[in-house]
């Protein structure tokens, strides 16, 4: 069978790649190497609500809507409130099948249950080797082919000592059924933890899902702190979340995912291969470890490699212009986020970590989503700056100005 495309990995930048593609009239196969996308469960997902207009996704998609925040850390507390939905949670696997099934919708063919083994240059094209579940091992004809696989870079880096310097991190989620009271304290809110209490290295998180159902986690970033000598494993941050935040006696594990994230400091991965192969998604360090947030950077970055794709399909190969195009897009707000999250993460006492977390309470809602979702920083010092300003001022008004004429000393 010939195709045009073969995108390897049907997570979101896949998934989306696919589907502008076949949007396009190309002949597209997506491979999936899970059977079912409930396999591979793990995004919690949260993004702010244009995520929904900007790539076209339904609300069919989504878990919850969300519209208040909270950032806990050990010794303080933080709390912001709207009246309006401001984002949203993703049930993952349904989004990634919503996009599977817009890719099948418009004339492109996807394989559950798929693996990736390898592809080989032709003169006219690659040969890429799958191997399906319970089938022998095939070979398909296409014209280019796309790394999708996020962390697992399979295709782009066929041998591990290739890759560059990567940062690891590393994340335990539970998804568990409570009661209705329980439930409804947190329905609308995205709880994060930061702290050596809650997750040291790293964060934890409270994400809300549908039917009675949270998500509760806790990631860290591998690496040496000056102020932390042992962690526990990940697990009982989790259960510290549960039984001293949460405070259930009981509730249903539902599900008990893992996941690992590594991403490419100063963004130096190979972002392709002649001119036939080319990666997308957190392949190229697409997610942001500060938030942990995902979805969104990896279909934007599906999006800015369309355009090249399809001249590439034209003949007219430029793969360095899209390299080019992925970092000017990401590297500006990516560099500082990368040294923050560092540092944040593996250097931070938790002293510090509290007082950063204090100083947050100057910030207005919509200067704290420009901070979490739009990595501007600058934000964080002109809230603290304007409350500064603000104390200034009142404590001048305490002592008026002479007016004009009047010389008392």
């Amino acid at each position: 069978m010939d195709y045009e495309v073969v995108i390897v990995g049907a997570g979101p930048a896949g998934g989306h790649c696919a589907r502008r593609l076949s949007e396009k009239g190309y002949r597209v196969l997506l491979l999936e190497q899970h059977s079912s996308f409930l396999d591979n469960n793990f995004s919690s997902a949260a993004s702010p609500l244009e995520i929904l207009e900007d790539f076209q996704l339904p609300e069919s998609v989504v878990a919850r809507f969300w519209k208040h925040i909270d950032i806990i850390a050990t010794n303080v507390e933080r709390s912001w409130r709207s009246d309006r939905p401001l984002g949203v949670v993703f049930d993952f696997a349904k989004l990634r099948e919503f996009l599977a099934g817009e890719v099948v919708r418009l004339g492109g063919e996807v394989r559950m249950g798929c693996r990736y083994l390898t592809y080989e240059e032709k003169e006219d094209g690659l040969t890429v080797s799958l191997k399906s579940k319970g089938k022998e091992i095939e070979t398909v004809n296409t014209k280019l082919v796309i790394d999708a696989t996020g962390y697992a870079r399979a295709v782009i880096y066929p041998h591990r000592r290739e890759r560059p310097e990567l940062c690891k991190g590393v994340g335990i989620e539970y998804l568990i059924k409570v009661s209705d009271i329980v439930y409804q304290k947190y329905a609308d809110s995205l709880v994060f933890f930061l702290g050596h209490k809650w997750s040291p290295k790293g964060y934890g998180w409270i994400f809300p899902m549908e039917d009675n159902r949270l998500k509760v986690g806790s990631a860290w970033l591998e690496g040496e702190h000056p102020h932390i000598d042992r962690v526990k494993p990940l697990k009982e941050y989790i259960h510290a979340i549960l039984s001293e935040y949460l405070r259930v006696e009981s509730y249903e594990l539902i599900e008990t995912h893992g996941s690992i994230i590594e991403y490419s400091i100063g963004l130096q991965d190979i972002y392709y291969r002649g001119d036939r192969v080319l990666a997308i998604g957190d392949t190229v360090s697409t997610i942001n470890l500060l938030g942990g947030e995902g979805i969104r950077h990896a279909m934007r970055g599906a999006e800015i490699a369309c355009p090249y794709i399809e001249s590439a399909l034209r003949g007219k190969a430029d793969f360095n212009a899209y390299e080019r195009a992925l970092k000017q897009y990401f590297e500006p707000k990516w560099s500082v986020s990368d040294r923050l999250s560092r540092k944040v993460y593996l250097e931070y006492s938790d002293s510090r970590i509290d007082k950063g977390v204090a100083a947050l309470q100057y910030l207005s809602m919509p200067d704290l989503i420009d901070i979490l979702f739009y990595y501007k920083f600058e934000k964080y010092t002109k809230g603290i700056g304007g409350y500064l300003l603000g104390k200034i001022r009142q404590w001048l008004a305490r002592f008026p100005l002479p007016e004009k004429g009047d010389r008392t000393r």
